[in-house]
């Protein structure tokens, strides 16, 4: 097949990349690294020589928080939504979308709002669509993974109030295998969640990621919620994963059903190593 990839260059889309280009796919990698801003791809219009030839799309363009140039209203939700619609006008039917865990009729902040957006225009298109939600994807490569190790490294482990707050974290692979298998299932018009098979207590998860390194497992540090929002504020200058709506997010919880992402692979996803 003929696919047009968008965010190839980056943690999620270049491991899809790699994987599709193994499986003998010809790739259309649309993204900053190949010159093309988003900012410009705003009508369906600006999408039809991209499409041309195209068998199918997939989409995984994302950012944790915007910046002077990059915005939640232009990469998640204009730029796909006109996307979507010149594969609509252009026949290209089989369109993988993927968004997050969380941009469902709860979303709160503006990042899973923009997602939502996006994924509710390509439910209402006679396409042969699947948005796949995934939770906090870790793997090696990925900056929250980095993030989460060195804070599993530390001499105490500091989290927000008692480190309860509960998280599902899946696997690069899984969420890679699942891109691939939604090019060939049959059902097509499928929202499924990609989550893990166990759902971790967020300071479960550093003491696991502490084990998983070969540490023993340490005291956690207390902070309270109000006390880590206020210091987000200035932590995101330097570091985007810290910003305040990341922090909400976690604070409201991460989890979903495994079963139907479970069907999709006709397997359990991967547990930590």
């Amino acid at each position: 097949m003929k696919i047009l990839l968008t965010g190839g260059s980056g943690f999620m889309g270049g491991r899809i990349a790699a994987a599709l280009e193994s499986a003998g796919h010809e790739l259309n990698i649309v993204d900053r690294s190949k010159g093309i801003d988003f900012n410009h791809m705003l009508n369906a219009s600006d999408w039809l020589l991209q499409l041309q030839g195209v068998d199918a799309v997939i989409n995984c363009v994302g950012i944790i928080s915007e910046t002077a140039k990059q915005s939640f209203k232009v990469l998640h939700t204009q730029a796909p939504i006109a996307l979507f619609q010149a594969c609509a006008k252009l026949g290209v039917n089989r369109v993988i979308q993927i968004s997050a865990l969380g941009a469902d009729d709860a979303a709160f902040t503006p990042y899973q709002l923009s997602k939502k957006k996006a994924d509710d225009v390509l439910r209402s298109l006679s396409l042969e669509w699947f948005i796949l939600r995934p939770s906090l994807v870790y793997g090696a490569g990925g900056k929250s993974t980095a993030l989460f190790e060195r804070m599993a490294n530390l001499p105490l482990l500091p989290v927000v109030d008692q480190g309860t707050q509960l998280i599902q974290p899946v696997h690069i692979d899984d969420l890679v295998d699942a891109v691939v298998a939604c090019l060939s299932v049959k059902q097509a018009q499928q929202t499924i969640d990609v989550v893990g098979p166990r759902v971790f207590s967020f300071a479960g998860w550093l003491q696991q990621l502490r084990l998983d390194s070969g540490k023993k497992t340490v005291k956690t540090v207390s902070v309270p919620f109000k006390v880590m929002l206020t210091f987000s504020q200035f932590g995101k200058l330097c570091m985007p994963l810290m910003h305040p709506d990341n922090l909400r997010m976690l604070q409201q919880g991460n989890t979903a059903d495994v079963e139907p992402l479970r069907e999709l692979l006709g397997r359990m996803p991967h547990e930590l190593p």
